[in-house]
């Protein structure tokens, strides 16, 4: 069966028929209802500017906050440079931050009983220790968090848009050079259009993007345990001073208000972000790919917030 194309009105290009952008001048081949609606027209509306260089790795991160669209519409134009491993990176930073924030709040008191100086340093390998751990912990868990969650984002998106054949059929190797210069309409000016199909997927570096809200997540957290945690006396001499310190630290009421955050940013912030990415890299329909991530978003949130620590006392 012969496969169906669409001729680009603005460059001249042929598209296949379920693309709804050009993929060499990013011409609006369809306009979806969500785009026209006036309160996500700023988060979903898809970007139809030439595209000229990259941003710097830096700027991407900041309009995933303010531009989102526009954000992952310059990302996937270079996606090898895509700040997916920075906002890993400076997320387990952010982790190694938090571990201080809870160790601010322990007074640590000698055999005597009196009280440490927290300036002492006496102290500053329990510091050290305890921002590395948080760091190494929250890099690991993160790193295999975001890799599970990709993968149910993307399961859900092949239900509803066929997403990873879009991506085999879009960059697959046996299909890299299927556009070629001569191929392309000798009316178009837009002829680097083909760097978007000549690059490889980059499908996890781009899709790690979508985590860029635990940025500011994160650090809102960290005010919050330095503003709203108890503080708790440590005995530094006894055997079980580390047991001690972590069950002051998860019985602690502020958990619950962290895994709140936590489960809003997934079930909302992150699928909206997802959507868009999937959209970008498989170009593809954002109402349904919006619909499954945020299923998928809402349903790893109650999971997330029904196993938090607190529930079981630890």
């Amino acid at each position: 069966m012969a496969e169906s194309f669409i001729r680009c009105p603005r460059c001249g290009n042929e598209n296949r028929a379920e693309a709804f952008s050009c993929s060499f001048c990013g011409k609006r081949l369809r306009i979806e209802k969500i785009e026209s609606i006036q309160y996500f027209q700023k988060i979903f509306q898809r970007i139809e500017s030439e595209w000229v260089t990259p941003n710097p790795w830096y700027m991407n991160i900041l309009y995933l906050f303010i531009d989102p669209s526009r954000a992952f519409w310059d990302i996937n134009h270079k996606r090898s440079r895509a700040p997916g491993y920075y906002i890993l990176f400076f997320n387990s930073i952010l982790w190694g931050l938090m571990g201080l924030a809870y160790l601010s709040h322990f007074r640590f008191v000698s055999v005597e009983g009196d009280p440490i100086n927290p300036y002492s340093a006496s102290l500053f390998p329990y510091g050290l220790a305890m921002f590395l751990t948080f760091l190494i912990f929250g890099f690991l868990f993160q790193a295999v968090f975001y890799v599970i969650l990709i993968w149910l984002f993307t399961f859900a998106a092949n239900y509803a848009v066929g997403f990873s054949e879009r991506l085999e059929d879009r960059f697959g190797k046996e299909k890299k050079e299927k556009y070629k210069e001569s191929e392309m309409s000798p009316f178009s000016i837009y002829k680097s259009g083909t760097l978007l199909q000549k690059q490889a997927a980059y499908k996890y570096k781009m899709l790690m993007c979508a985590f860029a809200p635990f940025l500011l997540v994160n650090t809102i957290k960290i005010l919050i345990i330095l503003i709203a945690f108890p503080t708790v006396d440590v005995d530094i001499s006894t055997s079980d001073f580390d047991k001690s310190v972590f069950n002051a630290m998860f019985r602690s009421p502020v958990w619950a208000v962290l895994d709140v955050i936590d489960a809003i940013t997934i079930a909302v912030w992150v699928p909206i972000l997802m959507t868009l990415a999937i959209r970008e890299l498989g170009n593809t329909s954002t109402t349904r790919v919006l619909i499954s991530s945020l299923a998928i978003g809402i349903l790893v949130a109650i999971f997330f917030y029904f196993l938090r620590p607190t529930l079981f006392g630890i």
